[in-house]
């Protein structure tokens, strides 16, 4: 077609802009969907079941059963910010869950609302939450669903950084009673920041706008590269040194979750002014430390930018559990590396340095059962 037959009109580009955006994102769609196919987990996933919490919204947990119970008490693991279940529950060697399910623990894990496959409102609410509904919705809910799946009255909460805040938090509540013990990884209840920190959370909060911070686009269109570039403020979340370049694609393809508007609002407080409250200022959780007589593990690494070690050791120091204990990781306390914050979770050293402390800690908290002959179903570790 000669030049003079082109029609530039102002509606033919803008047809033929349109028709280049539509190809655009079909071809991210299928490269995000390739990237995660690639890059899939290889084990079986643990069977998924649905939980309705008061206001509506319909969280996702995901329950592991070991092939021989040994222990009353099911572990809830809780995952931190930005994340989902795949945190605890990922492929060995790095997966706690597989861990704990070998030991004989009912293990359930947990999409908290907003992230992973919770992540949709109730039909005509709006797609915002809190830490607060995280602590008074989400957890009443759960524990509700995990103690009538698994026959228990209580059970053991891990969670790792705002999981970790969220179980300190919840048993300061109501729901106290039905928590036995927490194991609480890079979870830290005093946030003294410098300037830097500061600026990159009001920075998250301001692109959070209207209602979330949606980076898992981003996250797992760049998930194949991770090995050979860095994501702006990487470093912040894990040591990234210490952990296997696979393992950094696989958690990037599968683990990002979008980061709720109001929740990075609350950490913007948090942060500004040292604080670990409720979303409207007037419930101080970090005061009901010294009341609280739930069993601890405290867990923190020596090279974590967000859970710093001074930060740790003063969280456990001001606890006031009669029963605690306080595991640092790092090269002075006999570890082969200092641990960041992310690689609490997946660096090399976990298998052998994080994982059997944890292991050995809900053991000797947790209630034996006479074994029960009762090999885990192809439901239970199916895929989901």
């Amino acid at each position: 077609m000669s030049p003079q037959h082109l029609d530039l009109s102002p509606l033919a580009w803008a047809g033929w802009g349109l028709l280049l955006i539509l190809a655009l994102a079909v071809i991210l769609a299928l490269w995000l969907l390739a990237v995660r196919a690639h890059y899939r987990l290889r084990e079986p996933r643990p069977t998924p079941f649905k939980v309705t919490c008061a206001d509506g919204w319909e969280l996702t947990l995901y329950h592991r059963a070991p092939n021989v119970r040994r222990f009353r008490e099911p572990v809830l693991l809780v995952h931190g910010l930005a994340a989902n279940h795949y945190t605890f529950d990922f492929d060995p060697p790095y997966s706690l869950a597989h861990v704990l399910a070998g030991a004989g623990f009912d293990c359930f894990s947990v999409d908290l609302r907003g992230t992973g496959r919770s992540a949709r409102p109730p039909r005509g609410r709006r797609s915002e939450w809190t830490v607060d509904d995280h602590v008074g919705i989400d957890t009443p809910a759960i524990l509700d669903a995990v103690c009538a799946r698994s026959g228990a009255t209580r059970v053991l909460w891990v969670g790792h950084s705002l999981g970790g805040l969220v179980g300190y938090a919840a048993a300061q509540g109501p729901e106290a009673q039905r928590i036995k013990g927490i194991v609480a990884l890079g979870a830290p209840v005093f946030l003294r920041y410098g300037p830097w920190m500061r600026l990159a959370i009001a920075l998250g909060t301001a692109a959070a706008w209207p209602f979330r911070l949606r980076h898992t686009v981003a996250s797992v269109a760049l998930a194949p590269f991770l090995g050979y570039l860095q994501i702006p403020f990487s470093a912040i979340v894990a040591n990234t040194h210490h952990i296997e370049p696979r393992t950094q694609r696989q958690v990037y393809a599968h683990l990002m979750s979008a980061m709720g508007r109001r929740v990075l609002a609350q950490f913007r407080d948090w942060a500004a002014n040292d604080a670990f409250r409720s979303a409207d200022r007037r419930t101080d959780w970090r005061a009901g430390l010294p009341s609280l007589g739930v069993p601890l593990l405290v867990m923190g690494g020596r090279a974590d930018a967000l859970a710093t070690p001074a930060a740790i050791e003063a969280q456990f120091a001001l606890a006031g559990s009669p029963d605690k204990t306080l595991v640092m990781l790092g090269k002075e306390d006999g570890m082969a590396q200092d641990y960041g914050h992310g690689d609490l979770l997946y660096g090399t050293g976990v298998p052998t340095e994080v994982h059997p402390p944890i292991r050995e800690w809900l053991i000797a908290h947790a209630t034996p059962v006479a074994v029960e002959l009762q090999p885990a179903s192809a439901e239970d570790h199916g895929e989901g």
